[in-house]
């Protein structure tokens, strides 16, 4: 059991300094390229050099506000990734600790499954669908076998490899012992005794059977249910009405029936995960190369849109260099902007749907994450107090290296020389944009440069609304306190008033008692006489 009140960083126990690795991961790792953000850092492609090796690094900082939750969050998510031993778990390669910040060392993935409904803009076929819940539901397997609960199972964290390789990823929300009863995980995808699991008790690993058969439904629908409704009246439906369908007739009855066997209200009638596995919607026989020819589409449709992209910022920064900004630039600049937006998604739904991971925990309140929200979506992200939670689809964001091809991007305007950079700011603006899509050029990946820089941009939004969010949460700790400590003076004033009442009631009680017994001895006296 790890002491709360350790400092952020120390290495003084052994059974903490165990967990990392002594050398300099600057001096380990090169190439170093985001590829992903979130509250808790950001994710980058990296190679490591004794290997030449490519993997995936999450940065997680530890200073700063609420170091030491910080501190404690990654102990434990590193604490559970070395548990992890399994082909559908992602495979942890360790963790290095450099300027208040830890590199968490990870095998690298292509993306998560919600980037395919990302780039295809369409829900994925019956038997894709069947692959990818097949090697999650064995991931799943595993962890409750050894009485690990993931809590926080949707596309986003469900990764794919360059093999083919199906991949639980994101463990920030884990907890390593069943039953538990902490409120985590993304309000949609959240099982009902979750929900009620502080009023009503403890959950086990049946609750990311409900989460699957949830990311079923979002895998074909590319939404997750209830998702037209805010976060707090999605739970509470989940808590009280009936258990979602599958919308669609087009779908197998093996389908239908292993959605609804998952999403069992009723925690006993729900089957586990091992039962799951014999069901013959993931049994059925299938092509061996489905999520390999997949991923290559995805593959060449990422390459599609990035390379219009960078045609697009090209041709915007030809024009201004030849005739300054129009107002017909500016305008195709916006219509660019907005299409970057529209691309841009973590969770699935139409283009992007954001959903940060939350919890209620009384020991850690961090950031949560994946706040990538659809601009004509309605829908408010909710920001929550969160256990460990660390829910970006972390590794998900890693990209394939390419051999070098330098015709991946053509050029709009061939025999042309290439536009001096102007230096007005909205030029500036798209020039960045640009060389972040010739960055690109090596690289092939089921995630778009659009989203990248989309996630990279809420990022930065979203950092002045967490700090305030974190001040409130020390503000409110602190009112608590004080309130605590006045309470604490009330009773103790209450109890010495009460003790003083009460003596005072005796020493009457015992006078009145003296005086009953000279009027009573008197009377006596009286009656002898007479």
């Amino acid at each position: 059991m790890m002491l709360t009140s350790a400092r952020a960083g120390s290495l003084k126990d052994p059974e903490i300094a165990e967990l990392f690795y002594k050398d300099d991961p600057e001096k380990l790792f090169v190439d170093l390229r985001e590829i992903g953000h979130g509250s808790f850092g950001a994710v980058y492609f990296a190679r490591d050099m004794r290997s030449s090796e490519v993997v995936a690094i999450k940065k997680m900082s530890y200073s700063g506000k609420q170091s030491n939750e910080k501190w404690q969050d990654i102990i434990k998510e590193v604490k559970f990734l070395q548990n992890l031993r399994h082909p559908n778990t992602i495979e942890y390669k360790g963790c290095y600790l450099r300027e208040h910040t830890a590199w968490l060392v990870m095998e690298y993935c292509l993306g998560s499954a919600s980037d395919l409904l990302e780039v295809h803009r369409k829900p994925l076929q019956e038997v894709e669908i069947a692959v990818i819940t097949h090697g999650a539901l064995q991931g799943l397997a595993y962890l409750h076998s050894h009485n690990m609960i993931h809590r926080d199972v949707k596309a986003g964290n469900v990764l794919l490899t360059e093999p083919g390789q199906v991949k639980l990823a994101d463990f920030g929300s884990a907890s390593i012992v069943a039953p538990a009863n902490s409120f985590v995980g993304t309000p949609y995808w959240m099982a009902p005794e979750v929900i009620l699991a502080m009023d009503e008790g403890q959950y086990d690993g049946k609750v990311d059977v409900w989460s699957l058969g949830i990311t079923c439904i979002e895998l074909a629908e590319r939404k997750p249910p209830l998702f037209n409704m805010n976060a707090m009246s999605a739970l509470y439906h989940i808590a009280q009405n009936e258990s979602p369908i599958l919308q669609s007739n087009h779908w197998s009855d093996y389908f239908r029936n292993f959605v609804d066997s998952c999403l069992q209200k009723i925690p006993q009638d729900r089957p586990t995960s091992d039962v799951l596995l014999k069901h013959v919607f993931v049994q059925r026989d299938r092509p061996q190369t489905v999520i390999m020819d997949l991923i290559q589409r995805t593959k060449d449709a990422v390459r599609e849109l990035d390379n219009l992209q960078y045609r697009k910022m090209k041709k915007i920064l030809f024009q201004e260099t030849r005739n300054g900004p129009t107002a017909e630039t500016q305008e195709e600049d916006e219509d660019l902007d907005g299409c970057v937006g529209r691309t841009g998604t973590i969770n699935s739904v139409e283009s992007s749907h954001s959903v940060p991971s939350m919890s209620i925990s009384a020991s850690s309140q961090s950031s949560s994450v994946n706040s990538l929200a659809d601009p004509s979506d309605d829908n408010s992200e909710i920001a929550m107090m969160q256990e460990g939670d660390h829910t970006v689809t972390s590794n998900s964001s890693v990209i394939h290296l390419l051999p070098s091809n330098d015709d991946l991007y053509d050029d709009p305007y061939p025999g042309e020389s290439e536009p001096q950079l102007p230096t007005s700011s909205s030029t500036s603006a798209a020039a960045q944009r640009r060389a972040h899509y010739r960055n690109r050029e090596h690289f092939a990946t089921i995630r778009t440069a659009s989203l990248v820089t989309r996630q990279i941009q809420e990022h930065e939004q979203d950092s002045a609304l967490r700090d305030q969010m974190s001040g409130y949460k020390r503000m409110r700790r602190q009112h608590q306190k004080q309130l605590m400590a006045l309470e604490n003076k009330l009773k103790a004033e209450m109890d010495e008033h009460q003790l003083r009442l009460d003596k005072e009631l005796e020493s009457q009680r015992n006078n009145f008692a003296a005086e009953c017994e000279k009027v009573c001895k008197k009377q006596q006296g009286l009656l002898e006489k007479e």
